[in-house]
């Protein structure tokens, strides 16, 4: 009798080790990844956001669309373009530089950050103009950068100056010969400037 229970405390202890062993083999079961969602969605329902007029929605969910996308450059484009279109030239050029990793000769981001940089560019030269405090390095960079942009346009000034009153016309006679003597060629006399003759 004491030999069938030790027996059977045996192969008791020999079946829970087994089902142990059996458990610790077993593979857990799958679970399905949940499916990335497709870029075309994404990038519509962000505009979807964008035309509700839920502009920073928009930014989150392309900013989304962009994690999910990598490679792809055209939740770079949407936020650039939306960044400048509400004058944010700050993000706008840095979503364009995005725009360039993935496509260096893409003409929009280049574009963008251009012109966005000439904004900011105008609007820190008008704050200083204000502040009286364009001299020095910065005046001479201005320069610089005033040529370059003429250089670049073809032009020989940014802003044309804006355009002269005509001269009245003299209506009486003596009017204008009083103006013919004024232009007309001075006796040599001596004059204040001993160089004016060499002129």
């Amino acid at each position: 009798m004491k030999k069938i229970t030790v027996i059977s405390r045996i192969l008791c202890v020999a079946a829970f080790a087994a089902s142990l062993s059996a458990c610790s083999t077993m593979e857990p079961p799958k679970v399905a990844a949940p499916a990335k969602p497709k870029l075309e969605d994404l990038l519509a329902k962000a505009s979807e956001a964008k035309a509700a007029g839920k502009q920073e929605q928009a930014i989150t969910l392309w900013k989304e669309t962009a994690q999910a996308y990598p490679a792809d450059k055209q939740p770079w484009v949407n936020m650039a373009q939306t960044r400048y279109d509400a004058g944010q030239y700050g993000e706008a050029i840095v979503s364009a530089q995005e725009i360039l990793v993935r496509d260096p000769s893409d003409q929009l981001a280049n574009s963008i950050i251009a012109i966005s940089g000439l904004r900011l560019s105008t609007r820190a030269l008008a704050d200083l103009s204000r502040q009286n405090n364009l001299s020095g390095s910065i005046r001479t960079e201005s320069q610089d950068l005033a040529k370059l942009l003429r250089e670049s346009l073809g032009e020989t000034v940014l802003v044309p100056p804006a355009a002269e009153k005509p001269a009245k016309p003299v209506r009486t006679a003596a009017r204008k010969a009083a103006a013919s003597a004024a232009t007309a060629p001075k006796a040599s006399t001596p004059s204040a400037d001993p160089f004016g003759a060499l002129k």
